[in-house]
């Protein structure tokens, strides 16, 4: 009898753990720098009409938010980057939220003021949508201080994992 108990909570842990170390969600990889593309250039507008332009960032890591206010994963990533935004800056983290509602501002706005964001917000625009292949929402980059996409991800972001990410890619020069 014990055996058979022991048996299935090894087999039940084998097949709860074991999956969560090879799915790769789980484990993002930061493309080689040799390999990596450059991240199309950008200028949007943000809350006051300024102008937010991607290449003004070289020389920093960006983490790149692209979410929408209806999006229920980009509603749990949002505080995460929020806390990054607030650990890396000074190390040179430089965030920025792309929103993609379609009625931009109109939702932003009253959102933001219920929910306030510590990095620039913008609102994105068909031509944005086709240079990053957005798709689905949550996604998310990671841009190195060169201007180069070194992680992509549709989806959420396992938290952990991104921010050993941008650990990394702050430690490079």
């Amino acid at each position: 009898m014990r055996r058979r108990l022991f048996t299935r909570i090894v087999l039940t842990v084998a097949c709860v753990v074991v999956p969560c170390f090879i799915c790769p969600s789980a484990a993002q990889i930061i493309t080689p720098a040799a390999q990596r593309a450059a991240a199309p250039d950008f200028t949007l507008g943000d809350s006051t009409a300024a102008p937010v332009t991607l290449s003004a960032y070289k020389g920093k890591v960006v983490l790149l938010d692209v979410w929408a206010t209806w999006c229920a994963g980009c509603k749990v990533e949002i505080p995460w980057y929020i806390e990054f935004e607030k650990k890396y800056k000074r190390r040179g983290l430089a965030s920025i939220g792309v929103a993609m509602d379609e009625d931009g501002w109109k939702t932003v706005s009253p959102y933001l003021l219920k929910k306030p964001i510590n990095y620039p917000i913008v609102v994105g625009n068909a031509e944005f949508a086709t240079a990053y292949r957005v798709t689905s929402l949550p996604m998310t980059l990671l841009i190195d201080r060169n201007g180069r996409i070194a992680d992509a991800h549709v989806g959420m972001v396992v938290k952990s994992a991104w921010e050993k990410e941008i650990r990394a890619l702050l430690r490079e020069r």
